[in-house]
């Protein structure tokens, strides 16, 4: 792609951020999040008003990361070539059908369709933010962009499912999704007019999916996204029979709170320290997380302590999402939204991966396995990102020098056949 294609218009001064673009995108990823997790919180009021099984009803998640992880890379392949906002509020719009047809419905197969377009919403959308937040800011600054948008990450989990939750139980489960719409909505409008537009690619301009998989640094970050959401939903998908397990079955509210609260305060160390120490931050987050996942096995049985694991693990977490996909972001340069399609796909179908998982490992092994698996992927992510260091997790120095990858070190056809 060229220099010309990605050019910003009407650029902010350097040292100044365009925060209602930011926040606007960070709308909508809390959106995403919220609609992805919802079902979990409403299961028992969704699965009585459709006449399901609990089993059946918990499908609604799992059919929302499938419609996500199988449609994001065709779909971004599609819609390369128009305009980043009309994309972005397609995506969008996709939102406001999903939740509206959600709400509305009285059969289980509509519903099931309904969460599949919202995934494949979410996919569409999640492959344009980091984009687009990187495009948005000043030069030296995009990893701030990225944290802000990023944001709405910790926020939904904090604060956005348990409120849609408490709506649920209060009005019923279909008044959380009409909330959803109408958040979507708001989204869509404050988008319009906030948020500039940046051109698609040209055809000829556009860098192919395998090509993109094997730039330099690409498949040590993807190793790092797999090993890490994979082992991350093995032990938070089941973090209520965890706490269950050890006698705090009664306080897995709170702990989450603790949990969303301190992925904050992360994301926001995270977004000031980013553009200078992605590397340091990305090492400090393994090391943060191994560490509060090896406290949570040995002091399951101490509740105080376990609140202690919990803010450590918050506080590991909460950045990670946005040093994973800068990282992808900075080693995929003018490939960057091809990449973030990959991230996107691999984000989704780790997520199922390690859901499945830790139910299998809960009841082979028990509660305390899937505390240790986080400590062995910490260690494993660990040196993977202490080796990644010329390309992709480099010192500040190394990115300031090597720049932009330029097309002639992407892999070419050959290169391609020596792999294979």
């Amino acid at each position: 792609m060229s220099e010309t294609t990605l050019s910003r218009p009407a650029a902010p001064r350097r040292g100044r951020l365009p925060l209602s673009g930011l926040l606007a995108l960070s709308t909508a990823v809390f959106i995403t999040v919220i609609t992805e997790s919802l079902p979990a919180g409403l299961l028992p009021g969704m699965r009585a008003g459709l006449g399901v099984s609990e089993a059946a009803m918990g499908q609604a998640v799992t059919v929302y990361a499938i419609g996500t992880a199988l449609t994001v890379i065709p779909l971004s392949s599609l819609t390369a070539g128009w305009g980043r906002k009309p994309v972005l509020l397609t995506a969008m719009a996709g939102f406001v059908a999903a939740n509206t047809v959600t709400a509305l419905s009285d059969d289980y197969a509509l519903t099931m369709a309904a969460r599949f377009v919202a995934g494949m919403a979410a996919g569409l959308s999640w492959a344009l933010m980091v984009g687009y937040a990187r495009r948005l800011a000043p030069k030296g600054m995009e990893g701030r962009a990225i944290a802000i948008v990023m944001s709405g990450i910790p926020l939904a989990l904090a604060l956005g499912v348990p409120v849609g939750t408490f709506i649920g139980g209060v009005l019923g489960w279909r008044e959380s999704f009409g909330v959803m719409s109408a958040l979507a909505v708001l989204s869509i409008v404050w988008i319009a007019l906030a948020v500039p537009d940046f051109p698609g690619q040209r055809a000829e301009s556009r860098t192919p999916v395998l090509r993109a998989a094997v730039i330099p640094g690409v498949p040590a970050i993807m190793a790092v996204i797999a090993v890490y959401v994979i082992a991350f939903n093995v032990l938070y998908t089941y973090i209520a029979a965890f706490l269950e397990r050890f006698g705090m079955g009664g306080s897995v509210d709170r702990v989450l709170l603790v949990f969303g609260l301190a992925s904050i305060a992360s994301i926001w160390i995270t977004g000031a320290h980013i553009d200078r120490r992605l590397r340091h931050l990305t090492i400090a987050a393994a090391v943060l997380t191994g560490a509060a996942a090896a406290a949570l096995a040995v002091f399951a049985e101490a509740p105080a302590l376990v609140y202690v694991a919990v803010a450590l693990w918050g506080l590991g977490h909460g950045g990670v999402p946005t040093l994973l996909q800068t990282a992808a972001g900075q080693a995929g340069a003018k490939a960057a939204d091809t990449v973030q399609a990959l991230v996107v796909t691999l984000w989704n179908a780790a997520t199922a991966a390690g859901g499945a998982l830790g139910g299998l490992m809960l009841v082979r092994f028990g509660p305390l396995s899937l505390a240790w698996t986080v400590v062995a992927a910490g260690v494993l992510i660990l040196l993977v990102v202490v080796s990644g260091r010329r390309h992709a997790f480099p010192a500040r120095s190394a990115v300031a020098e090597r720049g932009p990858v330029p097309a002639s070190d992407l892999p070419d056809r050959a290169d391609l056949r020596d792999l294979a």
